[in-house]
């Protein structure tokens, strides 16, 4: 692995509608860029909805026939763009 990759999972690109909710900032739903089994991209574009590295999120994919789970991540990047999670380990 080169020194600038630091990735340890393939990303695949996903287009998903996601509901993060936050403690302080509350909700959104947005759209995902890509996922991997350590977590995904949320792309945030002009949103006021900026977590902090460190911060505690869930997540849960809108749009399914059924409720689709809500999981916890954590906020692990953060770009102009939007922001990386990572899925908690329990």
């Amino acid at each position: 692995m080169k020194q600038s990759d630091r990735r340890e999972h393939i990303r695949t690109a996903l287009n998903a509608k996601v509901k993060v909710t936050h403690d302080v900032l509350g909700e959104g739903v947005f759209s995902t860029r890509d996922i991997s089994d350590g977590g995904i991209f949320v792309v945030i574009e002009d949103s006021g909805f900026t977590p902090e590295t460190g911060d505690v999120v869930t997540v849960q994919v809108q749009g399914l026939p059924v409720p689709a789970p809500e999981l916890t991540m954590v906020v692990v990047r953060k770009s102009n763009d939007g922001f990386g999670l990572q899925f908690a380990g329990d």
